[in-house]
C-alpha cells in the first residue's frame, strides 16, 4: 500500500487544478453513464471541518460521520488511523478505522458507484492526486453533490469553504488514485451501489474488529433488504451470541435453518446455543 504525502500548500494545489483546468473536456453524461442521472444532487448537512496538518483522512471520515450524527472529532479518529511515518492515512487504515469505530464501509470504484451513492444522498470519501505528475500530492476529500449543467463537483475537502471542481479534473485527479472511494454508513442504512455479497463482507469486518452491535445491526438490516439469504440470519445469530444474547441468537439461527436446513454451520451452531440455553 503506498503511503500518502501530506497535502500541499493551498496556493500549490490551486495552481496545479488551474493547470489541469486548462487541459479539461466538458462531461457529458449522456456517453458516460449506463443509467439516467439527475441534472443536480446536492447532499445537505456534511459538515465543513479544517483539517489539521496531515489529517486530511481523518478529517474526511469525521466529516462523513457527523453528518450522519455521530460525535466524532478528526483527533478520534486520527487515533486509529494516521500513521506518522507516512505523514497520511493508509487506504485500509480508511477502511479499518471506520470499522472500528462502528460504521459500515464499503469500498466503491468507478464513477457509475459515486453518482448512484451522491444520488441516494450518501457523501463519499475519495482518494485523489491534486498535484503534478513530478509533485503528487495525495489527499482524501468527500464528495457532497454534483451539476451536470454548471459541469461542477462539490467537495468538502479539508478546508472552511466547498472545493469546486470541474468534472474533467475531478475525474483526473481522482484516476490518479485509481478511483478508491469508501462510503460509510451508519449500519441501520445501506449503499446504493454496492453488491449484497460486499455488504456481508463488511458485517463480517465488524465482527472481526468487535463491533458486535454494529455487526447485528447490519445484520439485520441486510435481511431487511435480502429476505431470502439464510447467511443474514446466521450472522445475526453469531454476532448476538458473541454479545451473550443466547435467545436471540437462537432465534437468528432457527430463521437462517428455515431458510436453508441444509447448511451444516447453521445446524451445528444453533445446537450449541440450544444446549447452552439448557445447561
Amino acid at each position: 500500500m503506498r503511503a500518502l504525502a501530506p497535502l500541499c500548500t493551498r496556493l500549490a494545489c490551486l495552481l496545479a487544478l488551474c493547470w489541469l483546468a486548462a487541459c479539461a473536456q466538458p462531461f457529458e453524461p449522456d456517453e458516460r453513464l449506463s443509467f439516467d442521472a439527475p441534472t443536480r444532487a446536492q447532499i445537505t448537512g456534511v459538515p465543513l471541518i479544517q483539517q489539521e496538518d496531515f489529517f486530511c483522512g481523518p478529517t474526511s471520515i469525521a466529516m462523513v460521520m457527523q453528518w450522519a450524527g455521530a460525535e466524532i472529532t478528526q483527533q478520534d479518529v486520527a487515533a486509529l488511523a494516521f500513521s506518522p511515518g507516512a505523514g497520511g492515512t493508509y487506504l485500509a487504515d480508511m477502511i479499518g478505522s471506520s470499522r472500528r469505530l462502528g460504521q459500515l464501509a464499503v469500498q466503491i470504484n468507478d464513477f457509475e458507484q459515486l453518482l448512484a451513492e451522491v444520488m441516494a444522498g450518501h457523501p463519499v470519501i475519495v482518494f485523489q492526486n491534486l498535484g503534478l505528475g513530478v509533485f503528487p500530492v495525495w489527499h482524501y476529500g468527500v464528495v457532497t453533490g454534483y451539476d451536470f449543467a454548471k459541469d461542477e463537483v462539490y467537495l468538502n475537502s479539508g478546508q472552511l469553504d466547498q472545493m469546486v471542481m470541474a468534472f474533467a479534473v475531478f475525474e483526473r485527479t481522482w484516476r490518479r488514485g485509481d478511483y478508491w472511494g469508501l462510503v460509510v454508513l451508519p449500519p441501520d442504512q445501506l449503499p446504493a451501489s454496492v453488491s449484497e455479497a460486499d455488504v456481508l463482507s463488511a458485517a463480517a469486518a465488524l465482527e472481526r474488529v468487535g463491533q458486535y452491535q454494529a455487526a447485528a445491526t447490519l445484520y439485520e438490516t441486510g435481511s431487511a433488504q435480502w429476505p431470502a439469504n439464510w447467511l443474514w440470519q446466521f450472522g445475526l445469530g453469531n454476532a448476538r451470541y458473541a454479545m451473550g444474547d443466547l435467545r436471540g441468537a437462537r432465534r437468528a439461527l432457527r430463521r437462517a435453518r428455515t431458510l436453508d436446513p441444509s447448511i451444516p454451520e447453521v445446524r451445528a451452531n444453533l445446537a450449541f446455543v440450544i444446549s447452552e440455553l439448557a445447561g
